[in-house]
């Protein structure tokens, strides 16, 4: 009874700090609001703001731990209802700003913006600049994931962060930089706010941009969410370096970061090596090219417009930010099924990137290249590898339960969707920029923008399908399930 009352004490205690954490992050788009006058949304931060601090500053206070180590359970826990509350405490300042009088629609930006989808459930969008910047913060924070930002000081909590950090991690395996989790965890944080910086520092060179753009939108890009406080969208400023920045990013943050502290530690060759790594820039260079010249062939582009459409659209679909330029989507099928295809891919592992990672394809592409192999010879022994490395019996396995899993639950989803009445374009696109957390789906989503034509029981489910392809599903699936409320689990 110690030891589970010890877990509890320490899981209110994870909960504290998030709302902390997120409370801090109010600050900012608070200031913002009062410093540039806007009345209404400043009302709102001033009454959410100061309540999440406290709150937050209370339970982290009131509530002790001794040494703990969770279980497996523990940590699937610990997880989903950290996401969902994030979600739940990042609504506020939608709802009490009025830019929405439905509280659905307020969780719905608030989950597209932790889990960096980028999409929105509002038919107008949004024009409070301090609203863009929360939403960008919130980006910012759940790119690299808020608990592994907590879990870089579990350990001056008295709490043991490693099984958190396995349940939390995007990617199938998690990779320690260093022979700590929270040392690992700070080495990765350091990393993402140098690319931050360094993307702000070169958007601003542009001279296109004003500093509140060139911030928000770096926020959104270094998260792979997606977001641009430019009206008229990236199109608008017609600025060939600030497109090139952006695409750029979007393929820097798609990345297993663990490769940049190899590059830091002098291991380059080993970093350029990386089977994931060579795979993934394959993948965007093959898709680049054949956008490229399907766009000369029948989107009446010449060459040069055609690369730079090719090139931004896939490494941005590729990375699941999902930007769209004007009528970006309103390309030749052939076009549209590479980008779509890129969405369900997504990005490497241990990055920003959201969907189904590059390492996995490639464990299935082994996979199936050893069966049809063995059909030919019955009585081989054959490993499936990557990099000249043997992949377990019992990773080659979880990696196919994931992909049936959420082919699966695409198909479940389009299912649900599709009770409103839409058409089956719409349905399966939009359940596969949910799960992917792309946030850019195919016919309605593109032409507004937005997600708003969905009641609020279908917003609702979508919100659902954001934290489970954030939370790499199993992490939210095995919450449903008899045997993990079990005993001894």
């Amino acid at each position: 009874m110690k030891s589970k009352k010890a877990n509890y004490n320490a899981l209110i205690k994870i909960l504290g700090l998030i709302v902390l954490i997120i409370g801090a992050a109010m600050l900012i788009p608070w200031i913002y609001a009062e410093v540039s006058g806007e009345t209404v949304a400043a009302h709102a931060f001033r009454l959410c703001t100061p309540v999440t601090l406290v709150v937050g500053l209370a339970v982290t206070l009131l509530f002790h731990s001794d040494h703990t180590s969770f279980r497996s359970r523990d940590g699937f826990l610990i997880v989903t209802l950290c996401w969902l509350l994030a979600s739940l405490i990042g609504m506020f300042p939608y709802y009490l700003s009025g830019v929405t009088t439905n509280w659905v629609d307020a969780f719905f930006e608030s989950t597209s913006g932790m889990t960096t989808t980028g999409s929105t459930a509002l038919r107008n969008a949004i024009t409070s600049p301090s609203l863009f910047l929360w939403k960008a913060l919130s980006h910012w924070l759940g790119g690299m994931g808020i608990l592994v930002f907590v879990i870089s000081v579990l350990p001056t909590l008295g709490i043991s962060g490693q099984t958190i950090v396995r349940a939390e991690t995007p990617g199938p395996v998690y990779q320690k930089t260093t022979s700590r989790a929270s040392s690992s965890a700070r080495m990765l944080y350091l990393t993402y706010f140098i690319f931050s910086a360094l993307e702000f520092i070169l958007l601003m060179l542009s001279g296109k941009m004003t500093c509140f753009e060139a911030a928000v939108t770096t926020l959104g890009c270094i998260s792979t969410g997606g977001l641009t406080p430019v009206p008229g969208g990236i199109a608008s400023i017609g600025s060939l370096y600030v497109e090139m920045v952006i695409a750029v990013f979007c393929i820097l943050a798609s990345i297993n970061f663990i490769l940049y502290h190899y590059v830091v530690t002098g291991r380059i060759t080993q970093a350029l090596k990386d089977v994931e790594f060579r795979a993934y820039m394959t993948i965007i260079a093959c898709a680049t090219l054949l956008c490229t010249f399907s766009l000369m062939r029948t989107g009446g582009y010449d060459l040069h417009h055609a690369f730079v459409e090719a090139f931004f659209h896939t490494s941005s679909m590729a990375s699941t930010a999902g930007y769209v330029k004007a009528a970006g989507l309103v390309w030749p099928v052939s076009c549209q099924f590479i980008l779509l295809t890129l969405m369900i891919i997504g990005g490497c592992s241990a990055s920003t990137a959201g969907s189904i990672k590059v390492v996995r394809i490639l464990v299935m592409v082994r996979l199936i290249s050893r069966n049809c192999i063995r059909r030919l010879h019955p009585r081989s022994v054959i490993a499936v590898k990557l990099g000249g490395s043997a992949v377990s019996a019992p990773i080659v396995s979880n990696i196919t339960v994931f992909l049936l899993t959420y082919g699966g639950l695409v198909i479940f989803s389009g299912l649900i969707l599709s009770i409103q009445g839409f058409d089956m374009e719409t349905n399966l696109t939009t359940a596969i920029a949910m799960l992917s957390n792309t946030g850019t789906a195919v016919t309605h989503a593109v032409d507004t923008g937005s997600f708003y034509f969905y009641n609020p029981g279908m917003k609702l489910f979508l919100c659902a399908l954001m934290i489970t392809g954030r939370l790499e599903l199993f992490t939210v699936i095995i919450l449903f399930t008899r045997n993990f409320w079990g005993r001894n689990r």
